[in-house]
C-alpha cells in the first residue's frame, strides 16, 4: 500500500505542527425539500482577498436528503490500517461522504483537483444501505479499519429499529455489510468513535427515526425513552462488552469525544437535557480495570425565562434549557467546546484534568431568549445558536454553525432560524474566547439553506484518530 498523503498524521502533536486549513466544508439543506441541498466551500484564510466568503457550491442532484453530519472517506488512522487501497497514488484524504439524515442517500463528492469545487462521485441510494447492512438514517461517519463506518438511526424497510453502524468500502463507497455481531442490549444509535490501541469501540444513543424525525416529543421526553447509555465494544469483532446507563432522566447521549492520545482511555459525551431539572451535561468516560466507568464531569444549569418570550414547547417550564448539542475536544486533549445551542453560548473548559473541567472561556451568539447579535452585525438578533462545533488542529480557531435539525429548529425557533457560521479566535495554553469580526457567513450566503456541520481542509480536531505518540 502507498500512502502519500500529507495529511495523514502519526501523532496529535504532528497534526498540530502541519500548515493551517485555508477552506472549511459546510453542508447546508433546504428544510421544505425543494431546493437541493449543497457542500459550500468557504475561504478560512485569513489574507485572503475572499476571507469569510462562500467561494465554492455544489447543489446535490437531489432533493429533500436533510444533510446532516459529514466526513472524509480516510483519515490519520489509515496509517495502522491495513487493506486500504485508492489507486497508483495511494490512500488520500479526497472524498467527502454526505449522508442524508431523512434520504438515507449518501453522496459521495471528489475534492480534487479542485479543493473549491467539488464534484460528484457516487450517489448510494438508500436501498444499497437498507439491503446489505439493513440501515437506514445514516448519521455519522469515520474511516476505521474494516472499512468506512456510518452510523444510522434507523432500521430497514419499515423497521424503525434498531439502528447501528454500516461498513463501507474504502475505496468503492460499496456497502458491505453491518458491523455489529452481537449487539447485546443496544438498540438507540447517535455516535461512534473508539480507541484504536484499545481495541474499543465507544457507541451512544439518540433516538429511532419516529422520536426524532417530527421534533422533541414531550411524551417520549417526560417518559424518559430516548437514549441515555453509553456502549463499549470489541472494535475488531463488533461485539458488545458493556453497557452503562448514565440515568434515565440524562436523556441524549449524543457527540462522543475521546481522548486523541492513542495511548490514552478516556473520553467526553455530550448529554441534551435531564428531566429532573433541565441541566445540561458532559460526562467522562475511562478505564475501571477489566471494564468502563463514565461520570458527570459538566452541569450546565437552566437560565429562568418569562414563558412569553419561550416557544410553545418550553413555555409550561418557565425556563431555557442550555441544551448542550455538541462538545469537540482539541487535537492536544487540553480544551473542550461545549455548545449550548438554547442559551446560545459556547463554553471552554480546560480538561487538562480530564475528571476536573474548568471553565476558561464563554462568547455568545444567538439562544432562544437573548439572540445575542454577530459583532458584524450588531443590529440583527441571531435565531439558533452555537451547534456544531469544529475545532483547527492547532487549536487557535473555532468555527460553529447554527441550526440543529430542521424540524427541531422549527420547535425551539418557531420564527425561522435562519443561516449563519461564526470563527471563534482562542489561545489554546490559557483560554478564553474571541469572536472574529471579520467572518460572518449568514443567510444570503447559504442560498436559502441551514448551514450544520463544518469539516477542515486537511482534517479537524473530529476528524481524525491518531496512531502514534
Amino acid at each position: 500500500m502507498t500512502i502519500t498523503d500529507p495529511t495523514f498524521y502519526r501523532s496529535p502533536a504532528e497534526a498540530i505542527a502541519a500548515p493551517i486549513e485555508q477552506l472549511a466544508y459546510v453542508v447546508a439543506f433546504d428544510r421544505a425539500g425543494t431546493l437541493p441541498d449543497a457542500l459550500a466551500v468557504v475561504d478560512v484564510d485569513e489574507i485572503s482577498d475572499d476571507y469569510g466568503r462562500v467561494v465554492g457550491w455544489e447543489d446535490l442532484p437531489t432533493t429533500g436528503d436533510e444533510l446532516h453530519h459529514f466526513g472524509w472517506n480516510a483519515c490519520s488512522s489509515a496509517l495502522m490500517h491495513e487493506g486500504h487501497h485508492m489507486g497508483s497514488d495511494g490512500l488520500q484524504r479526497r472524498f467527502l461522504l454526505l449522508p442524508g439524515l431523512r434520504s438515507s442517500r449518501i453522496h459521495v463528492y471528489d475534492t480534487h483537483p479542485d479543493l473549491r469545487s467539488p464534484r460528484l462521485h457516487k450517489t448510494i441510494e438508500a436501498a444499497e444501505l437498507a439491503e446489505r447492512a439493513g440501515y437506514s438514517r445514516p448519521h455519522t461517519l469515520h474511516c476505521g479499519p474494516d472499512g468506512v463506518f456510518l452510523t444510522c438511526l434507523g432500521g430497514a424497510g419499515q423497521d424503525d429499529g434498531p439502528g447501528g453502524i454500516a461498513l463501507l468500502d474504502h475505496a468503492t463507497f460499496d456497502v458491505l455489510r453491518a458491523w455489529e455481531t452481537d449487539r447485546g442490549p443496544q438498540y438507540l444509535a447517535y455516535d461512534a468513535w473508539w480507541h484504536l490501541q484499545q481495541n474499543v469501540l465507544v457507541s451512544s444513543e439518540w433516538g429511532t427515526p419516529s422520536m426524532i424525525e417530527e421534533g422533541l416529543v414531550p411524551e417520549l421526553l417526560l417518559g424518559q425513552k430516548y437514549g441515555h447509555r453509553l456502549h463499549f465494544w470489541d472494535l475488531a469483532e463488533g461485539r458488545n462488552l458493556q453497557t452503562v446507563d448514565l440515568g434515565s432522566e440524562h436523556q441524549m447521549v449524543l457527540e462522543l469525544r475521546p481522548s486523541h492520545d492513542p495511548e490514552a482511555t478516556w473520553g467526553f459525551a455530550g448529554v441534551v437535557v435531564s428531566t429532573a431539572d433541565l441541566s445540561a451535561s458532559v460526562w467522562r468516560w475511562h478505564r475501571d480495570g477489566d471494564g468502563w466507568k463514565v461520570d458527570k464531569v459538566i452541569t450546565v444549569p437552566p437560565e429562568p425565562a418569562d414563558p412569553a418570550d419561550l416557544p410553545p414547547a418550553l413555555q409550561p417550564f418557565g425556563a431555557v434549557p442550555p441544551l448542550i448539542s455538541d462538545i469537540d475536544l482539541s487535537v492536544d486533549d487540553q480544551m473542550l467546546y461545549v455548545s449550548c445551542w438554547g442559551t446560545g453560548e459556547l463554553k471552554q473548559f480546560d480538561v487538562s484534568d480530564p475528571s476536573g473541567p474548568r471553565e476558561v472561556g464563554s462568547v455568545q451568539l444567538g439562544g432562544i431568549v437573548r439572540r445575542t447579535a454577530h459583532p458584524a452585525a450588531p443590529s440583527e438578533h441571531l435565531a439558533g445558536g452555537p451547534q456544531m462545533v469544529e475545532v483547527s488542529r492547532d487549536g487557535r480557531r473555532i468555527y460553529v454553525t447554527n441550526s440543529l435539525y430542521g424540524a427541531w429548529d422549527d420547535q425551539f425557533f418557531p420564527d425561522g432560524v435562519g443561516a449563519w457560521m461564526a470563527k471563534i479566535d482562542t489561545d489554546p495554553s490559557a483560554g478564553g474566547l474571541r469572536i472574529d469580526e471579520r467572518f460572518f457567513p449568514h443567510d444570503t450566503d447559504f442560498r436559502g439553506r441551514r448551514a450544520h456541520q463544518v469539516r477542515l481542509q486537511g482534517g479537524d480536531a473530529s476528524s481524525d484518530s491518531y496512531c502514534y505518540r
